[in-house]
């Protein structure tokens, strides 16, 4: 066990699995005790599990982020629950494969209502708890496609995950002066639940020939980031979204390509 986040509360979004599970695993390693928020009740005990086995401590919390009333009573909760709330990641998120003229209002009100309005209403939530210690930490899982890079069919990821950027960059500035940082992790192809369909359209092989590292990304990989933007170490970093995609996005000249 480490110290790095020793005496912190964190809640995580979207922990059940992938990338959130890693990063509450990664917190509880090192000292954090954490809020399992998840919408599936069976896949936050699987991580209760796995975290109080290596001697971590955390709670389970099921809330379905999309219902901001839900969510706020989330945050009010396991703060009075364990006396304090430091950092909040958001993690939980939708997909949708839709081209522009094949959208319809009910994906794009899911989409947004958690890519994009739960970033305010956590925040909204956890802000009265952070003042009051001093300080905190938000951090956001966004993604390459939207602020980086775009796809065909991904028009409303693509934009509620730019959107989640533009959010970054305002909470920033107006929480700096409170010692509340607001930073983002975008992940590129990282091999997780969420990535079940892609994998089985094209391939696995096929989508790692695209990527300069040969191969998908692993939820530890993400989890690494977000405990730097958690801790101590980057209590001067704020606004800023950390890309982890195996260099994809980077332009590769058709010269040397492969």
């Amino acid at each position: 066990m480490g110290h790095r986040l020793a005496g912190k509360v964190a809640i995580v979004t979207g922990s059940g699995a992938g990338i959130g599970r890693a990063t509450a695993l990664a917190f509880a390693a090192e000292g954090a005790i954490v809020a399992i928020a998840t919408r599936t009740q069976a896949h936050g005990e699987e991580t209760l599990a796995l975290i109080e086995a290596a001697g971590g401590k955390a709670i389970l919390r099921i809330v379905d982020l999309a219902d901001h009333t839900a969510a706020r009573a989330m945050v009010a909760d396991v703060a009075a629950t364990c006396g304090r709330l430091d950092i909040v990641v958001h993690n939980a998120a939708a997909f949708g494969r839709r081209t522009i003229e094949e959208m319809d209002e009910a994906l794009l009100d899911t989409l947004f209502n958690l890519n994009v309005k739960a970033c305010f209403t956590l925040t909204q939530a956890a802000l009265p708890h952070m003042r009051k210690l001093g300080g905190g930490r938000i951090i956001i899982t966004s993604s390459v496609t939207g602020p980086k890079v775009s796809m065909p069919g991904s028009g409303a990821y693509a934009t509620s995950k730019a959107a989640v950027t533009g959010f970054i960059h305002t909470a920033a500035l107006e929480l700096a002066a409170d010692n509340i940082t607001v930073n983002g992790i975008e992940p590129g192809y990282i091999d997780t639940p969420a990535l079940t369909g892609l994998k089985a359209r094209y391939g696995v092989e096929n989508i790692a020939k695209y990527i300069p590292a040969k191969r998908l990304g692993r939820p530890e990989e993400i989890a690494g980031p977000m405990l730097f933007l958690a801790s101590d170490d980057s209590s001067y970093v704020t606004g800023e979204t950390i890309v982890v995609d195996g260099g994809a996005r980077l332009p590769e000249s058709p010269v040397f390509a492969d």
